[in-house]
């Protein structure tokens, strides 16, 4: 045995073996375990045959954990450098046009919608609402309660009016202090959670400030009557005379709810200035520091949570320094006593130079508050100028200084008509009139003007809502439009209602939400004004369950607008209108699909829009319409015909708008202009 294995080394070395060192053993381990004679016999070396070719396949071939130095033999091979350095440059170029597209997709998209586009706008009249306590007056923690119902209507945006503690002599809008809570409506802790559960909700709130005048019950007027300190100037003051008992003011200026706007005070031995009633003095906005208070209380709500402001009467801020009498419409009553407010040209006591001044200064003490992303604070300016339309678009503000979002537009209130030509009219005026680039608002109902059923008509609702949500811009629903709820008998509301003077409030009725006693507002045995006596038939829980009720028309719209980029961001044309009917498309650059609206606001109409618009397809389908079981239908756009108060959303495919066309060239307005690109299904600006 052992000559056989010295003879093997022998064997294999003639035989051309491959020498393997790979099992060399340890040599400490060799002292221990061997003894040196033994380990003089030891071979040190086995040799095996191998084949010359296996071994040259075994070197040219990378394996899984090769070493280091076996592994750059291989990468410095043409074929792997090759390879390597095109997967580089390859993803350097991936990577590089990457980044490309990110910037050209972000510097080509549109600015998105804000929150304040991008939904209707719910208005609340706090007092109204929901009754939480069963006192019979609409609370705080009632609106907290019915969150739900805004959500259902698809509304994200909810504007509470007034809510100041108050004596309540003109609603509410005369503040006996800005930084509290009448207790009618709740506590701070009330208010508080309301605004936890607004904004938990996903949804914004706007609260109302009325800074141009006080409660004469307000700590500020109590001081200045006693000329206390700074608080002396805080409100307008001047020597009037008297002669024979009376008062003779300084000048023929007369408040808003007519006779004089002077006021005498016993205390200060002066006469004070109100543009309303006696008891809401003007705050005195020439001094910096009445500046300053508004910045304060503007800084104390934002620092609650609200989301923005709407600024009532702030056209009423600033009075003429000189005093000068104010010129009467009718120039042959100089010298008589004037005692209506429509009586008089208002050069003096609105609109003066300064005032612009002042409102950028509350829009620069809210824009501190917009920094933080996702966070941006509206504003808005609730001032009705009516006649002046110029007078109202400078409250958007210039290209380069910002005042409001948007001046409250009450047009489809002040018609003292109604038709598809006045329609037109009042959306006409304000587009044609906005700045450019500057963002359109709708109204249908306020606070302060009768209700869409009883100003023009029950048959008028549905269509009015349609309209009030198919036009461009931001609509303002104020609460109970949505069910066509009315105005209640003027009869049934007295001075015990209100608990001040003979205030008529038929708008402001309670809202309806069931058939229960008091239409659920409240559990208690009354409301702090009649509920009206159709609620039964016009309320929230029953109207949910009908299909083709006003509420469900509503909810439909809100959707159409919400889903369909024609509708919140496109471009509005208009296309015709008579005594009847009003029609106007929505549509969007880039995108076939396109929406047209015809609203009847007279009397049975029959119009063919074939010829007033040769490239309209032969048929539309109704996507929407008043009468519901319209819906889904195929029309021959040359024979259109709607009754009195109808209106119809028609949906049919284009490839030439009407935007593009020749003979609509000032016919088209776009507010935050965007073009659709199918191929990336995304918005682009440079179109």
């Amino acid at each position: 045995v052992e000559v056989e294995a010295r003879s093997l080394p022998m064997e294999l070395s003639e035989k051309r073996g491959v020498e393997n060192n790979g099992f060399v053993q340890n040599e400490a381990f060799e002292d221990k375990e061997t003894d040196t004679s033994s380990q003089e016999e030891m071979p040190k070396t086995c040799s095996v045959d191998v084949e010359p070719a296996a071994v040259e396949e075994t070197v040219l071939k990378p394996y899984a954990g090769m070493p280091k130095e076996v592994l750059l033999q291989f990468s410095s091979q043409a074929r792997y450098r090759v390879t390597r350095e095109i997967l580089f440059w390859l993803i350097i170029a991936g990577s590089v046009a990457l980044v490309c597209a990110t910037v050209a997709i972000i510097a080509l998209s549109p600015k998105c919608l804000d929150w304040w586009q991008a939904s209707p706008v719910y208005q609340i009249y706090p007092r109204s609402f929901k009754d939480s306590n069963m006192d019979g007056n609409g609370d705080l923690k009632g609106i907290q309660e019915k969150l739900d119902h805004i959500t259902y209507l698809n509304i994200k945006t909810i504007w509470i009016t007034s809510f100041f503690k108050s004596p309540l002599k003109d609603l509410g809008y005369g503040a006996e202090d800005f930084y509290d809570i009448d207790p009618i409506f709740g506590s701070m802790r009330d208010f508080e959670n309301l605004i936890a559960a607004i904004h938990e909700k996903g949804l914004k709130v706007i609260m109302d400030l009325i800074p141009n005048h006080t409660s004469d019950k307000h700590q500020w007027f109590q001081l200045s009557r006693n000329r206390t300190g700074k608080y002396t100037d805080y409100y307008i003051w001047q020597d009037c005379t008297q002669a024979a008992g009376s008062v003779i003011p300084p000048n023929n200026w007369v408040s808003v709810l007519g006779n004089s706007s002077w006021q005498f005070d016993d205390v200060r031995k002066q006469c004070y200035f109100h543009q309303f009633g006696k008891e809401q003095p003007d705050l005195n906005f020439r001094s910096l520091a009445v500046q300053q208070e508004m910045q304060d209380i503007i800084k104390f709500w934002l620092g609650k949570g609200v989301d923005g402001f709407s600024f009532g009467a702030v056209k009423f801020l600033l009075e003429a320094t000189h005093l000068r009498d104010e010129p009467p419409v009718n120039k042959s009553q100089n010298g008589v006593i004037i005692t209506a407010y429509s009586q008089l040209y208002h050069d003096y006591t609105t609109t003066q130079v300064g005032l612009h001044d002042i409102i950028r200064g509350f829009r620069h003490t809210i824009n501190q508050f917009s920094t933080e992303p996702g966070r941006y604070r509206f504003m808005g300016t609730d001032d009705d100028e009516k006649e002046d339309i110029e007078a109202t678009m400078m409250y958007y503000g210039t290209t380069f200084i910002q005042e409001a979002d948007f001046p409250f537009n009450f047009n489809l209130i002040n018609m003292k008509n109604l038709s598809g030509n006045s329609i037109f009219e009042a959306v006409d005026l304000w587009m044609k009139n906005m700045p450019a680039g500057k963002w359109p608002n709708w109204a249908v109902g306020s606070p302060n003007a009768a209700r869409i059923s009883t100003r023009i008509g029950k048959e008028y609702v549905n269509v009015m809502n349609m309209l009030l949500l198919t036009l461009p811009g931001t609509p303002v629903t104020y609460y109970g439009e949505e069910i066509g709820m009315e105005n209640i008998v003027s009869d049934n509301v007295s001075e015990e209602h209100v608990n001040s003077g003979p205030v008529t409030l038929p708008e402001k009725s309670p809202m309806q939400w069931d058939g229960e006693v008091n239409a659920g507002f409240t559990e208690g045995n009354s409301s702090w004004l009649p509920v009206n006596s159709d609620y039964q038939s016009v309320n929230v829980e029953i109207q949910s369950t009908w299909s083709n009720s006003t509420l469900s028309l509503y909810r439909a719209l809100t959707l159409l607008r919400n889903n369909e980029l024609p509708m919140n961001r496109g471009w509005m044309c208009h296309i015709w209108s008579d005594s009847d009917v009003f029609v106007y498309v929505r549509e969007l650059d880039g995108l076939d699909r396109v929406f047209m609206m015809v609203l009847n606001f007279g009397q049975e109409s029959t119009i063919d829009l074939k010829a007033i618009v040769p490239d309209l397809p032969s048929e539309a389908v109704i996507r929407l319409s008043t009468h519901f079981s319209n819906a889904g239908e195929v029309v021959n756009t040359k024979l259109i015909k709607t009754e009195m108060g109808e209106g119809l959303v028609l949906e049919y495919k284009t490839a030439k708008p009407v935007h593009t066309m020749a003979a609509f060239q000032g016919k088209c307005f776009v507010a935050e202009k965007a073009c659709y690109s199918k191929a990336l299904d995304l918005l682009y600006v440079n179109c």
